[in-house]
């Protein structure tokens, strides 16, 4: 009878140990954005950035994508900026699946909003090879809130007054980021005339189409090894000098600085309190 009951126990030991063995061995999805390989062949059928005014008191601020097939990892991964700096951050992700959607409601803001978002996928060929997918969509919407009660919002301008407000807006936000960014190059002794800079934006729908100088897939190589640094070092929390680690709200809209001789890019930005961030990326990208 003992002999039957240390079997027994046995048994049940090697299934524990199996069980274990094949939980820690199986690959596991990780919540963050990785780079691998594009495949020319997988694209996104849709991506959609959207901005609207529910109603006088409330923001209304959508994502969603679809990938043409089944991903293995599906990630989007958004960012929300008032005047120039972030107020909120939007990301999802999911196995097996193409499709993602999110929905944020939020309270009226008055000024230029502006909202950007990465679409990524992670696909698994075979045991071993890995690629991805990605896309890029944007929306902006300017709020004006008028005394006593009037709110209204546009995307472009259509009468004097709309076209007064964007141009005073737009103004009042690049003045602070003109500001911003040159505290930050000064601190970091940043060479300027050795870069060309973009605001994030701007940088994502430049490399839509092919960076200057390089080839549409090195561009496409460059847009994914930078989301993959920003949501990494920008989006999950930005490290200051001192060794500490802040959340990104309150920061400036990131600028990025394309090295001119194609070896690196900087991305420059302010964290709430005032400290410059600089963050640098090796480009290995064939042209």
């Amino acid at each position: 009878m003992k002999n039957t009951y240390y079997a027994a126990g046995l048994g049940m030991i090697a299934i524990a140990a199996y069980i274990i063995f094949h939980f820690l061995s199986a690959p596991k999805a990780i919540e963050s954005i990785t780079f691998f390989p594009i495949e020319p062949n997988v694209s996104f059928k849709t991506v959609k950035t959207s901005l609207s005014l529910e109603d006088p008191k409330s923001i209304s601020w959508k994502i969603s994508s679809t990938l043409d097939r089944k991903a293995y990892l599906r990630q989007d991964a958004g960012l929300l900026f008032l005047n120039g700096r972030l107020i909120e951050k939007l990301g999802e992700w999911k196995q097996n699946t193409a499709s993602l959607a999110q929905e944020k409601s939020l309270p009226r803001q008055t000024g230029l909003l502006q909202a950007i978002t990465f679409h990524h996928a992670e696909l698994h060929e075979g045991n071993s090879e890995i690629f991805s997918s990605q896309a890029m969509s944007e929306d902006s919407l300017y709020i004006i809130s008028q005394p006593p009660n009037s709110v209204f919002s546009f995307r472009s301008p259509k009468t004097n007054s709309e076209r007064e407000w964007k141009q005073k807006l737009d103004e009042q936000t690049e003045r602070m980021l003109y500001y911003s960014w040159n505290r930050g190059v000064r601190h970091f002794s940043v060479p300027l005339s050795e870069y060309q800079a973009y605001p994030l934006p701007i940088f994502n729908n430049r490399a839509k189409t092919g960076l200057p100088g390089f080839s549409k897939a090195a561009s496409d190589k460059i847009i994914g090894q930078l989301w993959e640094g920003i949501y990494k070092n920008y989006i999950n929390g930005i490290k200051k000098q001192d060794g500490t680690t802040v959340s990104p709200e309150g920061s400036t809209i990131p600028l990025i600085l394309l090295a001119k001789n194609q070896t690196h890019l900087l991305v420059l930005t302010e964290t709430k309190d005032g400290s410059p961030i600089l963050l640098r990326q090796m480009i290995e990208a064939a042209h």
